[in-house]
């Protein structure tokens, strides 16, 4: 086609007045599609905002871990159990029922954490990485190591206190590589979260770029799979295959989120989802017994497309600003409701409805955690950052 007969195709002649033709009529032709340097703009515009929806899922995940722990595992649901006195599956069966799939909302954690901790050090330096995290997870977790250990001693009889020795390395988070017990058992995530910090400071210190990125999650991946079967303790300790693919999930989406998608993403992410669903199946058969493999996969399926869409902006409308102060909640609820909150069911079991004292120890719970939010961890993250930036720049000037 001739450029003549294209402008014929997209323009009207106007009558002639006074001599003069006016300007042709254009009719608008279609819309231009964006250019792909425009596309690349756009997401990472959406990169920078906060997505309230992860906060929403946080609390979410929080409360599902809590309502299994207080009416859903095994050992509540024996009979003579230290919490209820007998199974929770006689006292509650609709609850229990549910309550035995909430684990996952650890599974859920670990997707997060690894989506959330490459979005806050993209750009950072280790140092920085390494003082919010110090921030981020000292200050509440020293508080609910002190409240724990309180209410152990005024109620006991539901769990053993730990000697003082024990307490006090607690205070360390690294208890776990020492061999002693978790002052509260849901410590144990911690112990993977800090081995994942670990591995991703390698990254953070070379400057984070996609394509490194990317290489940490297939090196990892692949030594995760290889873990199990080299006997190899000190592999297995690094690679931490339990957890590896749901932190490897997690960085595949913030991925998406930075960058877009493409088909290597989505086949890393499909990879930690085949691999995820296993290791759903052996803590079903090892720890957990209480819940089936279908359903477990099912809502662990659900969660990981509700990030997908959360990661390629289908909730950036979402910015209800209640939901920051529910994220916010969310890492002191998780420490403290377990071992505390079986102690106080034991000793008020008797008193009201199983299910209404459920829903009063949670509330409890959320109130304490906004107190520890608002008085404990932001005076004490201050401190911490105003001290740590002092102890690097003598670090850096110590030569001079």
């Amino acid at each position: 086609m001739s450029i003549q007969d294209a402008e014929s195709r997209t323009s009207i002649p106007r009558r002639v007045v006074g001599g003069s033709p006016l300007p042709p009529l254009t009719v608008p032709g279609p819309p231009e599609q964006p250019t792909r340097a425009a596309r690349r703009t756009a997401v990472r515009d959406r990169a920078g905002r906060r997505l309230y929806a992860i906060d929403g899922i946080r609390l979410l995940a929080a409360l599902m871990v809590a309502m299994h722990h207080y009416a859903g595992t095994h050992r509540v649901d024996q009979p003579g159990n230290r919490i209820w006195d007998r199974p929770v599956s006689d006292i509650m069966p609709t609850v229990f029922r549910f309550s035995s799939y909430g684990w996952i909302g650890v599974e859920i954690f670990f997707v997060i954490s690894g989506f959330v901790i490459c979005m806050s050090c993209w750009g950072r330096t280790p140092r920085q990485f390494f003082t919010s995290r110090v921030i981020r997870l000292y200050p509440a977790y020293w508080f609910a190591i002190a409240f724990t250990t309180a209410v152990l001693t005024l109620l006991p009889g539901v769990w053993d206190r730990l000697r003082m020795r024990d307490v006090l390395l607690n205070i360390t988070m690294l208890q776990s590589g020492s061999g002693v017990m978790n002052v509260d058992g849901v410590y144990w995530t911690l112990w993977s979260e800090l081995r994942f910090y670990l591995l991703f400071l390698v990254v953070v210190w070379t400057g984070l770029t996609y394509r490194k990125v990317v290489v940490f999650c297939c090196v990892w991946g692949a030594a995760a799979m290889l873990a199990p079967i080299s006997e190899l303790p000190l592999l297995e300790l690094v690679a931490n295959p339990e957890g590896a693919w749901y932190f490897i999930a997690g960085l595949s989406l913030y991925l998406m989120h930075r960058f877009g998608q493409d088909l290597l993403l989505w086949g890393i992410l499909a990879m930690a989802w085949l691999m995820g669903q296993r290791e759903l199946g052996i803590r079903i058969d090892e720890v957990e017994h209480v819940s089936g493999w279908r359903g477990s996969v099912l809502i662990f399926t659900v969660f990981l497309l509700a990030m997908v869409a959360i990661a390629l902006g289908a909730t950036d409308r979402i910015r209800w600003k209640w939901l920051v102060t529910a994220g916010a909640l969310t890492y002191p609820l998780y420490l403290m409701h377990y071992a505390a909150g079986t102690a106080i069911i034991n000793r008020l079991r008797d008193t009201m409805d199983a299910r209404l004292l459920i829903v009063c120890v949670i509330a409890g719970f959320m109130v304490l955690s906004w107190l520890v939010q608002r008085f404990v961890e932001r005076p004490a993250a201050r401190l911490l950052k105003r001290g740590l930036d002092t102890s690097f720049a003598r670090l850096r000037n110590a030569g001079v």
